[in-house]
């Protein structure tokens, strides 16, 4: 199940902004960017009714996997993940987030991934 095209970061300049202005935390597998929402950048896209949402970009290098069937299994891990758990507890701020999975010695165990990508969430208090 793929993220809600509401959810969804699109545009170079909405990925600047977030390298440029961005809080990050590290994770052995992953790292979080997390950088105040700036509606004006998504103007161009139409988003503009709800623009004070959680917005999501989960980035996978190729040197994670160089097929695609399992960067995208892994973007589907994460994806599922948030769908169900910020829907539950709906207590997000006006954030914007992108994930980005390490290359190296990559952990191709579903709860361990899950399991650091929730201690992130929580340590960047994206949810409570």
């Amino acid at each position: 199940m793929a993220l809600p095209k509401d959810m969804r970061l699109k545009g170079h300049r909405t990925f600047n902004y977030i390298h440029k202005n961005s809080i990050k935390y590290h994770g052995k597998l992953m790292t979080f960017k997390v950088a105040r929402s700036n509606p004006e950048i998504l103007l161009t896209h139409k988003f503009t009714t709800t623009s004070n949402k959680l917005r999501v970009a989960i980035a996978i290098s190729k040197k994670v996997s160089k097929k695609a069937v399992e960067r995208n299994k892994l973007r589907r891990i994460l994806q599922e993940w948030l769908l169900t758990n910020i829907q539950r507890i709906n207590n997000h701020t006006p954030y914007w987030l992108l994930v980005n999975l390490k290359f190296g010695d990559f952990c191709n165990d579903k709860s361990i991934l899950l399991e650091e990508f929730q201690n992130l969430m929580f340590k960047s208090r994206l949810i409570k």
